[in-house]
């Protein structure tokens, strides 16, 4: 890597306050400065995800103009894109609709129109999900050969052993956070394993991942720098264990995979930083939020979870089911670089586009009876949630094995789970989940 590491000694970094705790506050003082969204089809709006109301405005979408465009919204003018079908054929298009940090990256904000140029070159973060070819291609295979079938075959033990001691933790009876006790829990932990992270502080990766995904967090200027000084608290951590690593024989793990690239190991800090936030996003947010979205949607239909107590057969296909009715991560961005015919829509470069996965996934064209969840549906593993093409999810192998084994452990342990308190939902139009949900177990 191109920079120096400080030793532990020489930085501090926080455990708090949480991204949900510092908008909160925010918003305390500042809600009139928040935003107004007031086109319908504006799905920006990060209510309609924390309110849970979404679906009827995909719904009119896909039926009436399955590709749209919002214009003058508080994220500025966009394409929505909403079916399996669009959504797959700009994605099989990665030259024409571009995934580039310097176009716009993948996320539908943009850099904020009062900073100066300077600062907003020092606060880039390129990541190779937010590259092109050939960029993307050297990353991603840098990473790729730690999810290989061969790779994850070698996790299973470790992750069904976990997954059984969490679960074995938990009281029966008793009300208590799933989403901390079981979600959190079991991807931080595997994101430690990954990274061969120090497992006494594992729970900093949980930390990072949310300030990292926080994207209301564009509207309170005021939290910018906070932000930015947890992003180099986390670069510095990484660059002591990468320092630690250098010289060594390769290992199995992230920071040595990359240490030992020639298309990762001479990274700007802002490269190495936006990477790091991507594999940590990747591997806690969308697992984390689907093994949160899996047990309240049994809860939600009991005569699935009726059929999974009584036949877990249906648990491989299941899962497909399951992260298709949550759907993690609800867009992805694209920038048009030239003129072109979407779907009888004149798009021209530079227009940004949409990609709604969380919408695709509620596609009654191909999803017949799409807002159930059903867990022997024969096309479960059509969902768009991994993305398509070029950039479909590298560790997405790693996400099934993990929610698998979820799944099976709770059915020996005989486990049913009830949502019986609050079941409170991230606020924001990129990472879609749940914040906390209050669970009680039960034997069935």
């Amino acid at each position: 890597m191109a920079t120096q590491a400080a030793s532990p000694e020489q930085f501090t970094y926080r455990t708090s306050p949480t991204v949900t705790e510092a908008f909160e506050g925010w918003l305390k003082d500042h809600a009139p400065d928040m935003p107004v969204h007031t086109d319908p089809w504006d799905v920006a709006r990060a209510d309609i995800y924390a309110e849970d109301r979404w679906q009827p405005i995909f719904a009119e979408m896909r039926a009436k103009a399955p590709v749209n465009q919002v214009r003058d919204t508080p994220y500025g003018t966009y394409w929505n894109v909403t079916t399996v079908k669009t959504i797959q054929h700009v994605e099989s298009l990665p030259e024409l609709f571009s995934s580039s940090w310097d176009r716009g990256g993948i996320t539908i904000g943009d850099p904020p129109a009062d900073v100066s140029p300077e600062r907003l070159e020092e606060r880039r973060l390129p990541m190779f999900i937010a590259m092109d070819r050939p960029e993307h291609t050297g990353q991603r295979r840098t990473v790729a050969p730690a999810f290989t079938p061969g790779e994850i075959e070698k996790m299973a033990e470790e992750v069904r052993m976990r997954t059984g001691a969490v679960l074995d933790s938990l009281p029966f009876g008793e009300q208590f956070d799933w989403v901390d006790k079981v979600s959190i829990e079991l991807t931080t932990g595997m994101l430690a394993i990954l990274f061969g992270f120090p497992w006494e502080d594992r729970r900093l990766l949980t930390f990072w991942s949310d300030w990292a995904g926080g994207t209301e967090l564009a509207f309170a200027k005021e939290l910018h720098d906070t932000r930015w000084e947890i992003f180099q608290e986390m670069a510095n951590y990484f660059k002591t264990l990468w320092i630690d690593r250098m010289g060594k024989p390769p290992q199995r793990d992230l920071i040595s995979m990359m240490i030992h690239s020639d298309a990762m190991n001479q990274m700007s800090p802002q490269e190495f930083m936006g990477n790091l936030i991507l594999l940590i996003v990747g591997g806690n947010d969308t697992t984390r939020n689907t093994m949160s979205g899996i047990v309240h949607a049994l809860d939600e239909f009991p005569d699935q979870r009726d059929l999974f107590e009584k036949d877990p057969s249906v648990i491989p296909n299941g899962v497909q089911e399951c992260i298709r009715y949550q759907t993690p991560l609800a867009h992805m961005r694209r920038t048009a670089t030239a003129d072109c015919d979407l779907f009888g829509n004149a798009v021209k470069a530079g227009d940004k586009l949409a990609l709604w996965y969380i919408s695709g996934n509620r596609d009654e064209e191909v999803f017949p009876d799409a807002e159930r969840l059903i867990l022997t549906r024969e096309n479960a593993r059509r969902h768009v949630a991994f993305g398509y093409g070029i950039h479909r999810c590298v560790g997405a192998r790693l996400a099934e094995l993990q929610l698998k084994v979820l799944m099976e452990e709770m059915h020996k342990r005989r486990m049913r789970v009830h949502v019986t308190g609050a079941a409170d939902r991230v606020r924001a139009n990129f990472v879609h989940g749940f914040r906390k949900l209050e669970t009680t177990i039960e034997k069935f």
